[in-house]
């Protein structure tokens, strides 16, 4: 990538995002090889991924490349956010206050609990049968 990129991790559940901004782009996105909208083909994803552009009010204004590993969807939409959000923060920390206000610095923590012993899930039991 170019030396004068900007770069951020974010994590989701299992997912993993590597993020690197280009300040003075054209607002060009480049996940995993493809564009924003081939890799999420949901409009709410790419809504939620785009956020942080939105709210800082500077849309365009970086070329995007992002490296996204594990997880599933939703959960490589919302490490790609946090990456952003934490890089914009580097590019100038006056958008620190505004992501803040807006959740957007937040790590979510909430991932899937473990499979408990003698039961069929975490939570599920077995049927009850009294006779």
């Amino acid at each position: 990538m170019a030396t004068n990129s900007i770069h951020a991790v974010g994590r989701r559940k299992e997912a993993v995002c590597r993020v690197y901004l280009v300040p003075g782009g054209s607002g060009k996105w480049e996940v995993n090889g493809r564009t924003l909208g081939e890799y999420f083909p949901r409009p709410s994803l790419v809504t939620a991924i785009q956020q942080p552009f939105t709210v800082t009010g500077s849309v365009g204004a970086f070329d995007v490349k992002a490296n996204v590993q594990g997880g599933g969807q939703s959960g490589q939409a919302g490490a790609l956010r946090l990456a952003v959000a934490r890089a914009l923060v580097q590019v100038d920390e006056e958008h620190r206050k505004k992501l803040r206000e807006f959740g957007l610095l937040t790590r979510d923590a909430r991932a899937v609990e473990r499979k408990k012993p003698g039961r069929p899930g975490a939570r599920k039991r077995f049927q009850f049968s009294k006779r």
